[in-house]
């Protein structure tokens, strides 16, 4: 802060001024010349100390630490997060700033009693782990639990190093009282505390309010836990969905919501959010209950299936989706490929606006004809999620061909106009339109998810040009940049090296910490700004030493080579600040750094509470180092596997886990089949116990066929007591991959309405024993879908297969079945001569032409 503008507010203060320019801190970026004015801290008015920066609040007393503390707390509700805001509840998390500031109040103090901490009340979100291992006792910390259960902000750390020492000093949870008493720090505790719990403690606590609204913050591997006890108490699904807390609900397993001939309360399924396969297990029975649809939840709503519609009157299907649409309900590609069949089973309705927009994707202009012209259907289809069309499918060619042709754009120039109409479809326009089109598609590209290579190459061409609204890279200003954004991850050196460095640097401290790029690639800005070529032997100057104030400073990677890094790490301890400065969007080769400090610190292996934090460094880990973890719990696997790891480095972790002695429990197998199921080999997978498939909801049809085999023997088990339900489809269909072909004759009398993707995925010796009729059996109102995958190698070959009688009765044009009156001979597939003796080859040789002549006889005679 200028001189000028510190002495304006200070005068202000003097004279009695009643506010602070919003967004100023007092004390900031002081000379040590200046700092003297800072021990006018305490003739302050109170509304000034709410902009107090880190370093103005350092080096102080504990009573004069205190004293501002308290100040800070009675004064700074109205003006910024530091406290709660009178009127709004709960105050919100703390921002970077502030953090630095309560962590440098705190650091004042060499004792926390409960008296400190009671003053302290919402700053105390400050202390860091050493702080609570060392300067609080036993005894203080359970007498503080009402004031420490009250503090938002706890990080994973903090809550699990108070809750560690509380539990080690003596403090039982008994009673679901002494659990919610925990408030906040209930986030703290671990999955083997909360599972050794009884389910009463757990029932008890959820019928507190005040310990209802801790729960939603917990992290999903305690959820879940929290729901198995929960479940193990109910002997019903009804009383289950009446007293889950809402912040739980969508961590029920799907196996758990089968209300088959069970009464169930619409008010309560409504009153939950739920995901889309668990609405899709009771969406039946709300159907069968609940007449009007407008009374349906949007997340239960979003539960339809297509066996469910094939129930009903095509009217009453066209009604459930204009409510749909009311409600802007969210279905997947296949749910509205089954509703366009419901909904245009007698003919194309005339008011296709009434319905869900993403339905649009699924017809044609002419389809919309009746309704408007084709360019309000464009209109609409731009507005749509594309990506629930595979990119680069036909489908989206398809449209976006007819949307070029509809809009009349007969070279590769698109206006703006144009351009708002396309809306999403620009995301699949070619090279050659984006370099045509200049600087006008840049503001709906940036709205894009992912570019093609020449596109990227394209966008960079144009950005590069200067014949944009933005002008040359050259004079970029840090507003510039920040209205780029969206476009940024496309940028390449040839772009970064022309805009000027004083430029990045400013927006990287105003503007980075709220753009929605990511660790890695506000990283790669950092690189521009540090110097290309290094010097090998690099000291550090006093300049360049590592203080407390550069740890706390986010954009501490601008300040350092990877050479000044390693050297000016020599001597500093990080050990209270790896998960900050973990944060920091540091380069490749100056993590390579911060872990060659991170290693030297821990050489027997990292602390498991910094294990979570380790995602910048993913690519850096070794074998070796995952051999010294400690991994103890399925919520630390879950943790670690949401690591951006190579799938080497996530089986070493799974591998680890195992050794330990912990078991592939539900838990555990949620966390798995994120990413990383199909790695698992089948050691690991027939380990698993069927019953945790009960409560797993795993995807494994990606997986090889092994993983297929094994997975369905344990999931046909492990349903096979709901078998007969009709909710045993829902559940089994994820591991059909692995199913024989008698169980699938046995489910095509059952009215599934198979997904086409998941026929093409069952298992190879099956689908080509599967006949006509009962392939038809299986799809049900999904047949028509199958004319789409004939060229597809495993629909092309069931198909040649087949007589071309019975494939005509399907109805869906296959052609390339065998003939009346002739055999299909498949070629046997002989061993090579080098793999058999000599003498079993000629003998097959000589036994050849008979067994020709035979196939010809045969065939004759039929």
């Amino acid at each position: 802060m200028p001189p000028l503008q510190l002495g304006f507010l200070l005068m202000l203060s003097w004279l009695g001024a009643d506010a602070a320019p919003a967004g100023t801190y007092l004390c900031s970026s002081l000379a040590l010349n200046e700092t003297a004015a800072c021990t006018s801290v305490r003739s302050l008015r109170d509304r000034f100390v709410c902009y107090l920066s880190p370093s103005a609040v350092s080096n102080m007393s504990g009573d004069d630490a205190l004293s501002l503390a308290q100040r800070i707390n009675e004064s700074c509700t109205l003006n910024t997060t530091l406290g709660r805001t009178k009127g709004k509840g709960a105050p919100s998390s703390l921002t970077t700033e502030e953090l630095q500031v309560v962590s440098s109040l705190v650091r004042n103090f060499e004792r926390f009693t409960p008296a400190v901490l009671r003053v302290l009340d919402q700053i105390a979100v400050g202390l860091s782990v050493s702080d609570i291992e060392n300067k609080i006792s036993g005894e203080d910390l359970e007498a503080s639990i009402p004031i420490l259960g009250k503090v938002r902000g706890w990080n994973a750390d903090q809550s699990s190093a108070i809750i560690n020492k509380l539990l080690s000093s003596g403090y039982q949870i008994s009673s679901g009282q002494r659990l919610a008493k925990l408030g906040s720090l209930v986030a703290g505790l671990n999955s083997s505390t909360l599972r050794s719990l009884p389910p009463e403690v757990i029932l008890e606590a959820i019928k507190l309010h005040e310990f209802v609204q801790q729960i939603e913050v917990l992290p999903s591997p305690l959820k879940r836990i929290f729901v198995e006890k929960i479940s193990s108490s109910v002997a019903n699904p009804s009383d289950l969905v009446k007293l889950i807390p809402a912040a739980l609900a969508s961590y029920i397993p799907k196996s758990l919501l089968i209300f088959e001939g069970e009464k169930l309360s619409v008010e309560d399924l409504n009153s939950k959010m739920w995901t889309r396969e668990q609405a899709a297990m009771f969406f039946r029975d709300v159907i069968k209950t609940e007449p009007d649809f407008s009374r349906l939840s949007q997340s239960v709503l979003q539960g339809y299936t297509c066996a469910v519609a094939n129930e009903m009157d095509p009217e009453r299907v066209q009604e459930l989706a204009t409510v749909m649409k009311r409600k802007n309900v969210k279905l997947g590609a296949d749910q509205l490929s089954c509703l366009v069949k419901m909904v245009t089973l007698r003919g194309v309705p005339k008011d296709l606006d009434s319905y869900p927009k993403d339905l649009l994707l699924f017809l044609s202009p002419s389809d919309y004809a009746a309704t408007g012209s084709c360019k309000q259907y464009f209109a609409n289809v731009g507005k749509a999620n594309l990506d629930l069309l595979q990119r680069e499918s036909s489908e989206r060619k398809r449209l976006l061909l007819e949307a070029l042709a509809c809009l009349k754009i007969p070279g590769t120039q698109v206006n703006k106009e144009n351009a708002k109409i396309l809306g999403h479809l620009v995301c699949d326009l070619g090279e050659e339109y984006i370099r045509s089109s200049a600087g006008t598609l840049l503001k709906e590209l940036s709205q894009c998810e992912s570019f093609l290579p020449g596109q990227e190459e394209a966008i960079r061409s144009v950005i590069s040009s200067g014949n944009t609204v933005f002008g040359p890279p050259q004079v970029w200003s840090a507003s510039t940049l920040n209205e780029l954004t969206g476009l940024i991850p496309v940028f390449d050196h040839s772009i970064w090296q022309k805009v000027p460095k004083d430029v990045l640097t400013l927006w990287l401290k105003n503007f980075a910490h709220d753009s929605p790029l990511s660790r890695a690639q506000l990283a790669t800005i950092v690189a521009e700004l540090l110097p290309s070529r290094q010097k090998r032997d690099v000291g550090c100057s006093d300049a360049k030493k590592i203080t407390e104030t550069v740890l706390n400073d986010e954009m501490m990677p601008i300040y350092y080579s990877p050479e000044e890094l390693r050297a000016c790490l020599k001597n500093v301890s990080l050990k209270d600040y790896f998960p900050q400065i973990l944060t920091y969007p540091f380069t490749k080769e100056q993590l390579a750094v911060v872990k060659e400090k991170l290693d030297e610190t821990y050489p027997d292996g990292y602390p498991e509470s910094l294990l979570p934090r380790l995602g910048p460094l993913a690519s850096l880990i070794t074998a070796e180092d995952v051999s010294k973890w400690k991994i103890t719990s399925a919520d630390m696997l879950a943790a670690l596997l949401q690591l951006d790891l190579q799938n080497e480095q996530a089986a070493a972790v799974i591998s680890r886990y195992v050794a330990l002695g912990n078991p592939l429990n539900a838990t555990a197998l949620n966390a798995i089949d994120t990413k990383y199921l199909c790695i698992l080999n089948a050691t690991l997978l027939n380990m698993i116990d069927p019953n945790s498939l009960k409560l797993a909801s795993l995807h494994p049809s990606a997986c090889s066929q092994l993983t297929k085999d094994i997975l369905y023997v344990k999931a046909k088990r492990a349903f096979s007591d709901q078998h007969y339900l009709r909710s045993y489809y829902t559940l089994i269909e994820p591991y059909l991959g692995g199913a024989p072909v008698e169980d699938l004759r046995a489910l095509s009398k059952d009215n599934v309405n198979m997904n086409v993707d998941t026929l093409v995925n069952l298992r190879r010796d099956a689908l080509m024993s599967l006949t006509p009729a009962e392939v038809k059996d299986l799809l049900g109102i999904n047949l028509r879908d199958l004319s789409n995958w004939r060229n597809t190698p495993p629909i092309q070959e069931w198909a040649r297969r087949q007589k071309q009688t019975e494939l005509d009765k399907l109805g869906v044009g296959f052609t390339g079945g065998t003939q009346e009156g002739y055999m299909n001979i498949v070629t046997p597939k002989f061993q090579p001569p080098s793999s058999a003796p000599l003498g079993t080859v000629a003998t097959m040789l000589h036994l050849l032409p008979a067994l020709l002549l035979s196939f010809l006889m045969m065939s004759v005679l039929s």
